[in-house]
């Protein structure tokens, strides 16, 4: 087998009489043209059209562009250190149930057409809405990775409009009602459903507590780990806030101190404040259960424990939290919210605070709104 040189990759003649040729790509890995070539000339003046788009810079490795999108997806979702296990577990599932029919698809073969004629099928069919615009979000990431790697020239996720939640109105408790659904749960429960409701936490923020997070005499909490639960298996474990801004210390208003002070003595763990009856973490279904029952018997069928967390920005909105202090108290990040955080005092957590326990208790439930439009 004769194999020759020359200034930009190799040619080689094979036992079959016919020219192979191959190069090293600018990631340094040894790439081979997708055919054999019938004479040495043609094989040059491939290498020589592969040299000039290198240096041109429009180079497309060919031979991971016909790797499937399934293959490329799961292999994305495995090295992106980026993605936590609860994410990667939704990506995998929608893999499964929505992006199936893209699945065996060579990235190389996903076009701007192909990709407008899936979502338009899977948007007409019986899926989640939801899920189908989250599927959506998972191919346009894994397909801007394809073009990071020189897979393919430019995304094809185009589609206008796509993988964009709608904004949804969310109901908001009042008072009142949050004192109904604390008498109608389970007393074990009960200091969660307070905490959400004028602290604003997340329900992970609430099952990772632990006791040493609790400063009862200065009266805060300091939320420092998130309880992630796996959806297909029973895993769970803590993990950071997904921002740093999630990690932060919060002022307990006074008329909740009564119920933490009351569940530390009866019900907290040896080291976490929320556990089941046999002693381990509490799962946040149990949470759900209880809270489903409690909202049944107060005629709130569609309030849900997370809808516990709007209340508690809309609360202290109505004690007078500007936006930077309710950034700040909630644990939100986001780009144009970073500067604003500058603007929050710890001072002011505590006034506010204060203020939620005299909404409580002479509060005019009348001037709060009905609901409130959130993003999912």
């Amino acid at each position: 087998m004769a194999k020759r040189r020359r200034r930009f990759g190799y040619v080689r003649k094979l036992p079959s009489g016919r020219f192979q040729a191959s190069f090293i790509a600018p990631d340094g890995s040894r790439q081979y043209a997708p055919e054999t070539f019938k004479n040495r000339t043609e094989a040059d003046r491939w290498l020589s059209l592969v040299e000039a788009d290198i240096s041109r810079g429009v180079w497309l490795n060919e031979g991971l562009g016909r790797e499937t999108f399934g293959n490329y997806a799961r292999a994305h979702l495995r090295d992106n250190p980026k993605i936590g296990p609860r994410w990667r577990e939704t990506c995998l599932r929608n893999l499964r149930l929505h992006l199936a029919p893209l699945e065996g698809r060579m990235l190389s073969e996903l076009t701007t057409p192909v990709v407008r004629e899936w979502y338009a099928t899977a948007m007409r069919g019986s899926g989640g809405k939801t899920s189908i615009r989250q599927s959506y979000r998972f191919l346009r990431a894994v397909l801007y990775a394809a073009v990071r790697d020189g897979a393919i020239a430019k995304n094809p996720c185009q589609v206008p409009g796509a993988g964009v939640d709608r904004a949804k109105e969310r109901p908001v408790a009042t008072p009142a009602q949050v004192a109904a659904l604390v008498e109608a749960i389970t007393p074990r429960y009960r200091a969660a459903v307070m905490i959400a409701a004028w602290l604003g936490l997340r329900r992970g923020e609430v099952c990772g507590m632990r006791i040493s997070d609790v400063d009862l005499a200065a009266g805060t909490i300091t939320i420092r780990k998130n309880r992630v639960e796996l959806l297909e298996s029973a895993e769970a474990f803590d993990d950071d806030p997904k921002t740093d801004a999630g990690k932060r210390t919060v002022v307990v208003p006074p008329h909740v101190l009564p119920f933490l002070i009351e569940h530390m003595e009866q019900w907290a763990g040896k080291d976490r404040v929320f556990v089941g009856r046999t002693g381990q973490p509490m799962r946040g279904d149990a949470i759900r259960q209880a809270f489903t029952r409690a909202r049944a018997k107060v005629g709130m069928d569609n309030f849900t424990f997370h809808d516990m967390r709007h209340t508690g920005s809309t609360l202290a909105a109505s004690a007078g939290a500007t936006l930077a202090d309710l950034k700040k108290r909630l644990g939100h990040a986001s780009s144009a919210a970073a500067l604003r955080y500058l603007h929050a005092v710890d001072g002011r957590d505590r006034e506010i605070a204060a203020a939620l326990t005299d909404l409580a208790a002479h509060g005019d439930s009348s001037k709060l709104p009905r609901s409130i439009v959130i993003k999912s």
